[in-house]
């Protein structure tokens, strides 16, 4: 295993260059399926940290019974109903994606989606058709938990953000030896996994880095979809996938230290993070 460090030096290197001659579109067309009825915050939180993180144009796609809610809290971000059966994703919002897949340079789903019947399907109607690299988050992961064939077949990258429960729900074996214990499940089913922790390891099965951000402070609601965005938003504009979860996870944990530092661990929120985040990246 090829133990690998990321630090400041390192994310700023990798983010591309903003040219003088350049538009929206040059960096990054990013589709984020997210939020159901009782959690539209997610779709929010998860939109905004993948704006503040430099994405050109971002595409929020949600269940059309909380479209209203996020078409008005949200101005940036193109807001896209999708088919709803009872304040979820249902089964015929898979057939949308056909006109907007092919545009997108990155996608994100997970975050706030709920668990059905169909969730699932739109879950895999996105592993099975996207071309571009995917994240998979929270109940993303959760659904296709038992379906871990379709991950297996996708030749695209697949970056998995697990926390340990979801991580044990997905198959993987939780360890002292995180890296290892990652490691294992990624080359099980040929994806980036990001194991969310005190110190998240990120690896693709050869390589594993560890990062030194963040603190307990980060740990309430929405902090996870922070983070997702922000991946998601560095895929898009083109930061090699292990690469993207690594600076992800260390902007993410940076916000986070700023946020303790200024305002207190216990009183932090994950909007705050995403309200820092452009300081890291000038």
């Amino acid at each position: 295993m090829i133990m690998k460090s990321i630090d400041s030096k390192i994310v700023q290197a990798l983010l591309p260059e903003r040219k003088k001659e350049s538009h929206k579109g040059d960096y990054g067309k990013i589709l984020l399926l997210c939020g159901s009825r009782g959690y539209t915050g997610a779709a929010s939180l998860a939109a905004m940290g993948a704006l503040r993180t430099g994405a050109g144009l971002v595409y929020l796609a949600v269940p059309e019974s909380i479209y209203e809610i996020e078409a008005v809290k949200l101005l940036e971000p193109v807001v896209i109903p999708f088919p709803d059966q009872d304040g979820m994703f249902s089964a015929d919002a898979a057939e949308k994606l056909n006109a907007l897949l092919p545009k997108m340079d990155a996608v994100l789903i997970g975050p706030g989606i709920g668990q059905s019947h169909g969730t699932l399907e739109l879950v895999t109607a996105v592993l099975k058709t996207a071309k571009c690299p995917v994240v998979l988050d929270a109940d993303g992961i959760n659904v296709i938990s038992v379906h871990k064939d379709i991950l297996r077949e996708r030749i695209a990258p697949t970056i998995l953000t697990p926390h340990d429960g979801e991580f044990a729900r997905i198959g993987g074996q939780v360890t002292d030896d995180r890296c290892n214990c990652a490691a294992a499940l990624a080359n099980d089913i040929g994806c980036i996994i990001l194991l969310k922790g005190h110190r998240t390891v990120i690896t693709d099965g050869n390589s594993c880095y560890i990062n030194q951000t963040g603190n307990p402070g980060m740990a309430t609601g929405g902090s996870g979809d922070v983070l997702a965005g922000i991946i998601v938003s560095l895929l898009g504009q083109g930061i090699m996938p292990l690469e993207a979860a690594a600076c992800g996870a260390w902007l993410h944990g940076k916000a986070g230290d700023l946020c303790a530092q200024e305002i207190g661990q216990y009183g932090m929120l994950p909007q705050d993070m995403v309200q820092v985040l452009p300081r890291l990246l000038r």
